[in-house]
């Protein structure tokens, strides 16, 4: 392991070792409080863009397997840790410096006075560089690196084509913003047939599909900067048809129905986030990774808008629902990968919605 860099847009300077790819990269810096998880949190496309603080103390030690990816790559822009261990204890892995050697990584560094210190200052991009030691060289090439705010970046993690999975009764349209693998196995354990659609597609294509109901997933970026893709959502929404929103998504129907979005301070990142249910009273412990949210003020001015779920940390805006349209959406991912299963149950209510649809569609015929 060689000398490695961290730099802070703020000029804060952390120096330890490297692990992973010898290199230079850039990001916005932010951490997740998971005790276990990396192989997802890396193949996550909601963190492409960012550089991911590990707050557990230990990293690698149960190795790599291919069947805990969330996509079919490496997503984050870099990994930060305390301890790096090429040693695993589980039969059946690799190396999790194998799974990680395209990917700059930095060791040895002090991560519980990394993390205080954003919190303390707020999340911000960073650079890490394990042969570039030039201090003065690093903050000119960092100050030219774009903020998370504004950034469109849902063409670069999206799927490439359109694409058919499953042979269940339930036909669902994808709106995939950057998908989650998690996501499309619990659907497709309900009975579903999956049309994922890349960002790009237009309206009138997706509609040509004559779907039960649509999907509208996580993904990276800034949701206040996807003119296109909130059309979109506005159009589905027109179809009357049942619509289910996870994170990104849940941002992009807020925003349809006239709810700013703004960018968290610190962001909520790790698995054990709890959320009181407001239809239910039951608290669920979640999983979570966003940085921006709706709200609330703007949802409170709605009449069409209903809060469902609100963060018992912070009182953030969890989850809604439209009174007028079969729509709902959370900003958490119950999903879990990693994380508890406690809210896997939305999955069932969203075919539950498609079934009362089809049954008002019917009880209308005759």
């Amino acid at each position: 392991m060689s000398k490695c860099i961290l730099l802070l847009e703020d000029g804060s300077i952390f120096e330890g070792k490297s692990f992973g790819k010898r290199g230079t990269t850039f990001g916005e810096i932010c951490f997740n409080t998971g005790m276990t998880g990396y192989g997802e949190i890396f193949s996550d496309p909601s963190y492409f863009g960012q550089i991911v603080i590990l707050t557990n103390s230990h990293l690698g030690n149960y190795g790599h397997t291919d069947s805990e990816v969330e996509s079919t790559s490496i997503k984050v822009s870099g990994v930060i840790c305390r301890n790096f261990s090429n040693k695993f204890s589980r039969k059946g892995a690799f190396s999790l410096q194998d799974y990680l050697k395209n990917t700059v990584g930095i060791c040895d560094i002090d991560t519980r006075a990394l993390v205080n210190h954003i919190r303390d200052y707020g999340v911000q991009n960073c650079v890490v560089s394990s042969e570039i030691f030039d201090i003065k060289e690093l903050k000119g090439r960092l100050s030219e690196h774009p903020k998370m705010s504004g950034q469109n970046l849902h063409k670069l993690v999206t799927t490439e084509s359109i694409k058919e999975v499953g042979t269940g009764h339930f036909k669902i349209g994808i709106i995939d913003l950057g998908i989650k693998s998690s996501i499309l196995k619990n659907l497709l354990q309900l009975d579903t047939k999956l049309i994922i659609f890349p960002s790009t597609t237009d309206f009138e294509t997706i509609n040509s599909y004559n779907v039960d109901g649509f999907f509208i997933s996580n993904g990276p970026g800034d949701p206040g900067s996807m003119p296109e893709i909130l059309q979109l959502v506005k159009d589905l929404i027109s179809t009357k048809k049942p619509i289910f929103g996870i994170c990104m998504g849940h941002q992009l129907i807020g925003l349809a129905n006239g709810v700013k979005t703004y960018k968290m301070f610190n962001g909520h990142r790790g698995c054990n986030h709890p959320v009181k249910n407001l239809q239910t009273g039951k608290c669920e412990i979640t999983s979570q990774n966003h940085g921006f949210c709706l709200d609330r003020e703007d949802i409170s001015k709605n009449e069409d808008l209903e809060i469902t779920h609100l963060h018992l940390n912070d009182d953030t805006v969890m989850g809604i629902r439209m009174k007028s349209h079969p729509v709902f959406s959370v900003q958490y991912h119950p999903e879990a990968g990693p994380g508890p299963n406690d809210s896997k149950y939305l999955f069932e209510k969203f075919i539950n919605e498609i079934k009362l649809c089809q049954e008002k569609i019917l009880s209308t015929q005759y």
